[in-house]
């Protein structure tokens, strides 16, 4: 689903094995590398957890790229590091589910979208 980017690295972390065993209270490091194939003044985040077939918004602290390792204006051709938080809260059900990540340019186009399976637990 990137349209405007293309996604050279994903790493979440700790999570050695998949699906990823997201633990209540702990917070998870995500780091995607990409090219940029567009230029854009901004970048915004959006994070869900696929249940069922449906999207449910999962809130993260900071959905603004530029405030998330990456030096805006988003230039053409050039790579960026993404780095942000997944925090895990205590009041989540214990279930499996998959979490798919979005960054979006200021024109709402895909700069990048992955998903990785986890299974949230106490």
């Amino acid at each position: 689903g990137s349209v405007d980017g293309s996604i050279q690295e994903v790493n979440v972390s700790p999570c050695p094995t998949q699906p990823c065993l997201l633990h209540k209270g702990t917070s998870y490091s995500i780091n995607v590398t990409f090219a940029s194939k567009i230029e854009s003044q901004g970048s915004k985040a959006r994070v869900y957890g696929e249940m069922l077939k449906v999207d449910i918004p999962f809130p993260i602290p900071e959905p603004d790229g530029c405030k998330s390792g990456i030096q805006c204006p988003i230039q053409k051709g050039h790579s960026y590091s993404y780095l942000n938080k997944l925090p895990v809260k205590n009041e989540y059900p214990s279930i499996k589910l998959v979490v798919k990540w979005e960054l979006v340019d200021d024109q709402d186009q895909m700069l990048f979208c992955w998903k990785i399976p986890v299974q949230i637990t106490s």
